[in-house]
């Protein structure tokens, strides 16, 4: 796991966002906000910790897809320095029949991942097909492998929850489902939904 600052102008407040599997930071670059913003990334472990915070006056959270459950496992055992919390996209068991990506599919990813295939799974996150990326296909696989080793992340409440009607990763139905009684918000889009958003604190 590995933190980077996306935008660092010593800002009065931050955002800490914990991306999804193999897709970069590139889908939050034309967010706008005066924030701060810090991206996780790399899930195979979870033992970074985040960097020194404290000149913040607030530090919101954003977590999307694999993000979800990541950070709430990496969360365990660490002060929650966080005012707000966001989860798009995601959950908190992401390898779960009724609640996050069907057993079947997950395991179908995984032992067919190929550069070929990557380029499918790009176009379902996205809704389109993509430019052809680079992919560390054995890093990548071993990513999901300890998504699907640590399994089910302690349960937690986000203040909003955004659930994509398009999208082709995490079954909608099944998202409803994750977050029953919480505060969810639906959105007419694909897996990643940001390009329907100009502003960060449109997503809080």
């Amino acid at each position: 796991m590995e933190f980077r600052w996306l935008k660092q102008n010593n800002a009065a407040e931050a955002i800490v966002v914990f991306g999804g599997w193999a897709v970069g930071p590139e889908v939050f670059w034309h967010l706008d906000g005066p924030r701060d913003v810090l991206f996780a990334s790399e899930y195979t472990d979870l033992d970074a910790d985040l960097p020194d915070l404290s000149s913040y006056g607030q530090i919101s959270l954003l977590a999307w897809s694999f993000g979800v459950a990541s950070y709430a496992h990496w969360q365990q055992g660490r002060p929650d320095p966080f005012r707000r919390k966001v989860a798009v996209n995601g959950s908190l068991q992401p390898v779960n029949r009724g609640a996050g990506i069907p057993p079947t599919v997950f395991r179908r990813t995984v032992e067919t991942l190929s550069l070929e295939n990557y380029q499918q799974f790009l176009a379902r996150v996205f809704g389109a097909p993509q430019d052809a990326e680079a992919l560390d296909v054995e890093a990548r696989r071993a990513e999901l492998l300890a998504v699907e080793r640590r399994a089910d992340a302690p349960q937690m409440r986000f203040d909003r929850v955004w659930i994509s009607s398009g999208d082709k990763i995490f079954p909608p139905a099944n998202l409803a489902r994750a977050w029953a009684g919480q505060n969810v918000s639906h959105l007419d889009a694909p897996h990643a939904p940001f390009d329907r958003f100009a502003r960060w604190e449109e997503l809080f």
